[in-house]
């Protein structure tokens, strides 16, 4: 692993096919044959891939036998969930404030329109009477 685990987790987590490997990985152990399957790679692309995911911690292999089970590590996510929490928090409440922004906007408009239309429907007849 890297001396930055945080930046090694989200070069692993930049290839959109090792995220589709970690998601398979999130239902249960598989073989690399079994993760390759869904992609039109060859084997030593998906083993580079899991190379990938091993360093930056997210992947472990065993050995039973011939077959050597690959497994998700969730460690290194949980560590960029709460890395990501704060600046979540943040645009959720930039987020609520402006929702409660448009709303004030939209009940400021929705009174004032017939009221003005009424104010412009008055000042137009002002208007065409004639000065004496």
């Amino acid at each position: 692993m890297s001396a930055d685990p945080l930046s090694a987790t989200f070069a692993a987590l930049a290839d959109p096919t090792r995220r589709a490997i970690l998601a398979r990985l999130a239902s249960g152990q598989a073989s690399v044959t079994e993760l390759a399957q869904p992609f039109d790679v060859t084997l030593p692309a998906i083993t580079k891939h899991l190379k990938v995911l091993e360093r930056a911690g997210l992947v472990a292999r065993s050995r039973e036998a011939q077959w050597r089970p690959c497994r998700l590590q969730p460690q290194p996510l949980r560590e960029v969930a709460e890395w990501v929490q704060p600046y979540r928090a943040m645009w959720e409440q930039r987020l609520d404030r402006l929702e409660d922004y448009l709303r004030k906007l939209h009940s400021a408009d929705a009174t004032p329109i017939v009221a003005t239309k009424e104010k412009s429907a008055s000042r137009s007849s002002r208007a065409r009477k004639p000065r004496r």
